[in-house]
């Protein structure tokens, strides 16, 4: 699961959304909550994109190659007590429940940890699971390429384009 930054608006304003109308939490400005979820939500990409960079440069360093990327870059994250992949909704639900506590522009919360992460994890994963989609789609498109080939990366990322530039995620 991928968060996309282009999502990151319509993931804040449908948990402040959600909150608020099951009466969970009592904001005093629904627009202040939602951009502090916005921020917990950039602030996870950022970090997210700081990992790849220090795994590229880690890599390049010690001479691997791409395949090492990853690798390295979950072990950066362990270090550092991030989450990524299946552990980043986790890792982003611990994040906004501590904003949840600490943000004075919410007045009061009325509902348990777990009955908060619950729903808001709903909602992540509604809005993460476009990757998976998204690979589905571009994987059917390309059924006349073979994998592993240069023409194979090539045109992967070129579709990818088109079907995220239709979806309208980035």
């Amino acid at each position: 699961m991928k968060l996309y930054s282009s999502k990151v608006p319509v993931i804040a304003m449908d948990i402040v959304r959600l909150l608020t109308a099951e009466k969970d939490i009592e904001v005093g400005s629904t627009k202040e909550v939602e951009a502090d979820i916005e921020a917990v939500l950039r602030e996870y990409l950022r970090m997210e994109r700081d990992l790849t960079e220090k795994a590229k440069d880690r890599v390049e360093q010690l001479g691997g190659g791409r395949e090492d990327i990853s690798r390295v870059k979950k072990n950066l994250a362990e270090q550092r007590n991030i989450g990524l992949g299946g552990d980043a909704i986790s890792y982003i639900l611990n994040q906004i429940l501590t904003m949840l506590m600490r943000s004075p522009s919410v007045d009061e919360v009325f509902s348990d940890d777990d009955v908060i992460r619950r729903k808001c994890k709903k909602i992540l994963e509604r809005h993460m699971a476009a990757e998976e989609d998204l690979e589905k789609e571009v994987r059917d498109r390309m059924k006349n390429f073979s994998e592993g080939t240069s023409t194979w990366d090539v045109e992967y990322a070129r579709v990818t384009e088109q079907v995220k530039r239709r979806r309208g995620i980035s």
